[in-house]
């Protein structure tokens, strides 16, 4: 279940919360899978009656199960809330204090927007600047930030990973890592037995290097598999480690070069491994379960146009001309409606001449754009109307 504004795929009754392209998820799984089911069905045999007692199976079961886990984590990761912050209904409120405005901004006092871009705040004593989310209506968290493809705000935002088919955030995160580290060590385990197996094929037939391979292409493919596996998601571990110590996200690594300036983040590389691993992951912001009283999705989708935030008033005079469903009318009703519509539009005219533009004046042009609809449906039926009645009388 998905809406157009919010791409997110619920499953089992909100229990388990996907991304748009949570199809990605079972390329994952089969790149995973596939690989360990070779390595137990076609090379685990030498090393089952190589290696005495039962350590040869003790080998192939650790795969098995190293697999589950590993599995079992990429759903963790997939399958949960990643910190989706909850979107208001309405604008917030513009603070009275206007010392937390950032100073770029240059709203007017008389007739702009009342909220501002951006906001500073304070964190760990430094200033950290934060953004006004136009979709989610709020001012993010730091370290928050809107991901393009979810269409959601996610608190400490790292990416949107599309092997996963979800956002990694402040929820997920730490399963992430040791989804990748895990998966790292899987490569490296198939890689060595793969080895070893190519080496007992070439002490038990006195074969070369090239004759093994020929006995066990399945060796080689893996060898060859896993090699390249493993350079992609260990140099991943090393990048997310290096991350982890400096309480860093990709994001902010990627954006704002924390090397070449101070951190406001970083406590040091034992209390940011803490902060990461240790801490209690907070519960979700969001009830996906509950049911949906009213269409807000709407809300969102008519604040978009405009570009900048929607009043509850608005949203509610849109909402209700976008149900009014036509209906036959006489000709004075016609003419009442008609000279509505022209004294809307005087005052629209004093309104252009005296002020600048405000909220109420879109609100009424949004009205006036639907009267006038209104009216040309309104006077095809009066016209189709007075159209039968003469063919009647004739």
């Amino acid at each position: 279940m998905a809406s157009e504004h919010n791409p997110v795929r619920f499953f089992i009754g909100g229990r388990l919360i996907f991304g748009p392209d949570f199809r990605s998820l079972f390329l994952t799984m089969g790149l995973i899978v596939a690989p360990v089911i070779l390595f137990c069905a076609f090379v685990s045999q030498g090393l089952v009656n190589e290696f005495p007692h039962h350590l040869g199976r003790l080998i192939v079961v650790l795969s098995a199960v190293f697999t589950t886990c590993i599995i079992i984590l990429l759903f963790l990761i997939s399958g949960r809330d990643p910190g989706i912050l909850p979107r208001n209904p309405h604008p917030p409120e513009a603070d009275d204090d206007m010392s937390s405005i950032s100073t770029d901004w240059a709203g007017s006092q008389s007739g702009g927007p009342a909220l501002p871009p951006t906001k500073e705040v304070t964190v760990n004593g430094m200033v950290v600047r934060v953004k006004y989310c136009q979709t989610c209506m709020l001012y993010r968290p730091p370290r928050c930030s809107h991901c393009s493809i979810c269409n959601n705000c996610v608190e400490r935002f790292d990416h949107h990973c599309p092997w996963v088919g979800q956002c990694i955030g402040k929820r997920n995160y730490r399963f992430f890592f040791t989804f990748v580290f895990s998966t790292t060590v899987l490569c490296l385990y198939v890689f060595a037995f793969c080895w070893v197996n190519i080496g007992i094929i070439m002490e038990a037939y006195h074969c070369s290097l090239g004759k093994a391979f020929a006995k066990s292409p399945v060796s080689g493919i893996l060898i060859l598999y896993t090699f390249i596996a493993s350079w992609f998601v260990g140099g991943l571990t090393a990048f997310h480690l290096h991350l982890i110590f400096t309480n860093q996200t990709t994001y902010e690594n990627f954006r704002y070069h924390y090397d070449g300036k101070r951190n406001p983040y970083n406590v040091g590389c034992a209390r940011n491994f803490k902060e990461v691993f240790c801490s209690k992951i907070p519960r979700s912001k969001n009830n996906f379960r509950a049911k949906v009283k009213g269409d807000s999705s709407f809300i969102v989708s008519a604040s978009k146009p405009l570009g900048r935030p929607m009043s509850p008033e608005m949203s509610k005079t849109s909402f209700d001309m976008e149900r009014v469903k036509p209906q036959v009318v006489n000709a004075e009703e016609l003419e009442d409606i008609e000279s509505q519509i022209e004294s809307v539009g005087q005052l629209e005219k004093r309104g252009t001449q005296t002020r600048q533009p405000s909220w109420d004046h879109r609100s009424h042009w949004e009205i006036t754009r639907d009267m006038h609809m209104l009216v040309a449906e309104f006077g095809e039926e009066h016209k189709a109307g007075g159209a039968e009645l003469i063919h009647g009388s004739h």
